[in-house]
């Protein structure tokens, strides 16, 4: 078995492969690790476990492609919207169509096809098309929000995070999609220099995530609600991380022809993230959210946002050769234990900031995504998705 398939990630996709579900997709799994029936099926979970057991099958883990062909079946049936294109949020219970749902699904097909998963091929082109019709918006070279069920209506909300899992989809997709993959790199591109380059330098890299139809930030947005899962107040920290990482997949698939601000604005975007969101309350960890004068919002410890500080270090530090990035990994890999359950071989998703399991935002532990890519980018060389990484490694490449 490849050397790249640790023993930690290997219980993580044993405990992943828990929320298969016989009526199709993958379902929610509670803190003990067992599927929830009555928790209603999402499209965006189901996307993000296919691509985790794609990367699993390039891997060579017996099993896993049979799951990421479960979830790509799922996705191209039962899972799809056949009247009018596209995926709900959930077959069971939400038929808006997001763009962040869809870039997960962008994801899914890319590392479905990567991996050589019979119908990734389809469900990739597919889910381009339903993008590239109904959520690229070319004049903003950004991606719209949200429409309802029928295409009829578009939300006039404009989020960063939908269009920050569109980078990383557009990325992933040039690595799969032949002919078309300049022009996906160039996409992803101008969503970097308008998000990273222009609103988080001007504003001191401080990233503000809401804005109306035309493009206005709206820094108030959720100030009621400031733990939204999706859609939190204030400064998303792990979503900066997030973003510093992706800036530098874009940097490694350009090339040559990368403009020189993907790296200088990857590590300014990552040191505000540190500086700001690391012990901003006097307790290790990073908190969910900052004020716009950095004063934390609210202070539970969320796994993806350590999952993202581990994934941008190794970046940071494959690229720059930089001694601090390898000591921040350290850092944040001894700070992991907190998280790590290895009664079920899957993290906590929220601590408070003392240590204890938190259920204020993340009950259960209904996803591997993020866990799987932290346990993964340290050993990869950098290239534009994780899939291409894995190949990569496989081969030998630096």
């Amino acid at each position: 078995m490849p050397s790249l398939l640790t023993g930690e990630l290997d219980r993580l996709l044993t405990f992943a492969a828990r929320a298969r579900r016989d009526d199709g997709g993958f379902g929610s799994l509670t803190a003990d690790g067992s599927l929830d029936p009555a928790h209603p099926r999402e499209t965006y979970v189901t996307a993000r476990m296919t691509h985790v057991f794609a990367l699993a099958s390039l891997l060579g883990r017996p099993g896993a492609g049979e799951l990421a062909g479960h979830g790509v079946a799922a996705l191209t049936g039962p899972f799809r919207d056949a009247v009018h294109g596209g995926w709900p949020a959930s077959p069971d219970a939400d038929d808006t169509k997001a763009a962040y749902v869809h870039a997960f699904v962008v994801l899914a097909g890319a590392s479905a096809a990567a991996a050589g998963v019979p119908g990734g091929d389809a469900l990739l082109a597919d889910a381009l098309d339903v993008w590239d019709r109904r959520f690229w918006d070319d004049d903003a070279g950004m991606a719209v929000e949200e429409w309802d069920a029928a295409w009829t209506t578009c939300s006039g909300y404009r989020g960063v995070n939908a269009n920050m899992h569109g980078v990383e989809a557009l990325l992933a997709a040039a690595d799969a999609a032949g002919p078309r993959a300049g022009e996906l790199r160039a996409r992803a591109l101008r969503v970097l220099e308008r998000v990273v380059h222009g609103e988080a330098r001007s504003r001191d890299w401080r990233l503000p995530e809401h804005y109306d139809a035309g493009w206005r930030p709206d820094l108030e947005f959720n100030a009621d609600r400031p733990s939204d899962p999706f859609r939190p107040y204030g400064v998303t920290v792990g979503h900066q991380l997030e973003w510093s990482r992706l800036a530098l997949h874009a940097r490694a698939a350009l090339g040559d022809g990368a403009p020189g601000w993907l790296l200088d604005d990857a590590a300014s975007l990552y040191d505000a993230a540190v500086s700001r969101g690391w012990h901003a309350d006097g307790h290790d960890g990073f908190v969910y959210t900052l004020d716009w004068s950095d004063r934390p919002v609210v202070a539970a410890r969320m796994h993806w946002v350590l999952a993202e500080a581990i994934g941008a270090a190794a970046v940071l530090g494959r690229v720059t050769g930089d001694d601090r990035y390898a000591a921040d990994l350290r850092r944040w890999d001894e700070h992991a234990a907190l998280f790590r359950d290895d009664a079920v071989g899957n993290w906590h998703h929220e601590l408070t900031p003392t240590g204890q399991v938190g259920t204020t935002t993340w009950p259960g532990k209904p996803d591997a995504y993020h866990v799987a890519q932290a346990l993964l980018l340290p050993r990869l060389p950098v290239r534009g998705s994780v899939a291409a990484g894995v190949r990569a490694a496989l081969a030998g490449e630096d």
